[in-house]
């Protein structure tokens, strides 16, 4: 399956509405990504990143079909050589080793185009095992665990700290 990486674009409403719209996706990133996911939702999201410099967010493929999505945060004063990253896959692609290979592309991407960054880190809730998965195989190590440190679903959880240094 050839994997890639890609600009947002205005034809990417209906598969992220199509793929998005799970509350098992949503289990497993921040509150700040709505659910239920409306047309709203998604014609903000576009709005944010449609033809935007520099690219923060970025689309993932799966055989030239929109699978999902990943991208960065950019760390500021003390923590500006850190880059934090995320990611979201639809469903219908889970288990079959897409997300491992759009975090690679994304590392790589960020080590070309931000010469500053030295560290690039992704925080998983201590239930999402295939996330935790997919950044080991991608060259991350499992830095810290903070304990009960977030609240999903009214729920207290650890949050797993998993980081990739330049130097790696």
């Amino acid at each position: 399956m050839k994997i890639a990486i890609r600009e947002w674009k205005k034809e990417d409403k209906e598969p992220l509405l199509l793929l998005v719209n799970n509350k098992k996706i949503w289990d497993n990133v921040r509150d700040r990504l709505p659910h239920p996911y409306t047309n709203k939702d998604a014609d903000e999201w576009l709005k944010l990143n449609v033809g935007i410099t520099p690219v923060l967010n970025f689309v993932i493929e799966a055989d030239g079909k929109f699978a999902g999505s990943i991208g960065m945060v950019p760390k500021e004063d003390v923590h500006r050589c850190t880059m934090e990253i995320g990611y979201w896959l639809g469903e219908p692609y889970w288990n079959k080793g897409i997300v491992a290979k759009a975090i690679a592309l994304l590392v790589d991407h960020i080590w070309n185009e931000y010469p500053e960054v030295v560290r690039i880190y992704a925080d998983v809730y201590e239930h999402n095992k295939a996330s935790m998965k997919a950044l080991e195989k991608s060259g991350f190590h499992l830095e810290a665990i903070h304990k009960k440190a977030v609240i999903k679903n009214n729920l207290l959880f650890d949050e797993y700290v998993w980081a990739k240094l330049r130097a790696d």
